[in-house]
């Protein structure tokens, strides 16, 4: 997707997970793909210093030990980890979910598909709409919580 950084894919269906990373391929997707199989997976990638932050995170919402609204909230509260979009990708057609994720600043919700090759379209539409959005700069992100930091203390 956007400027070859990783998407991290928070999923813990294994098929899922394989049907994604052989869509990506098939579509000539370049960026790296990182795979968590939970939100708290996905929360140790992110906090880790040595990794890349993503471009975009992929996540499904029903998943064990921390699920994705959860993972949401977590999220969305770092000043350093809420720029980064998040787009639900999920079988979850619950009206609250939709609602809940929209009030966490999601960039999207979309169900999964069954279907390969309507997943296929799925994933070429998110890496399409990302490779042509203009994305603030992370490290900007956290200059400025940096910053808002200082001058609240």
């Amino acid at each position: 997707m956007r400027n070859l950084k990783p998407i991290l894919l928070v999923e813990d269906d294994r098929i899922d997970v394989m049907m994604f990373k052989r869509a990506v391929e098939e579509l000539n997707i370049t960026s790296p793909l990182v795979q968590a199989n939970n939100g708290e997976e996905a929360l140790q990638y992110l906090r880790d210093e040595s990794n890349e932050k993503p471009g975009i995170i992929l996540l499904d919402l029903n998943m064990p030990k921390m699920n994705g609204i959860e993972f949401l909230k977590v999220v969305k509260a770092d000043d350093i980890l809420k720029t980064i979009p998040v787009v639900v990708l999920t079988t979850s057609q619950e009206e609250e979910d939709v609602i809940e994720s929209f009030k966490l600043s999601i960039a999207g919700y979309m169900v999964k598909p069954h279907n390969y090759k309507k997943l296929m379209k799925t994933i070429a539409s998110i890496e399409s709409y990302w490779t042509l959005s203009e994305l603030p700069n992370q490290e900007m992100g956290v200059k400025n919580a940096n910053i808002e930091a200082n001058i609240i203390s």
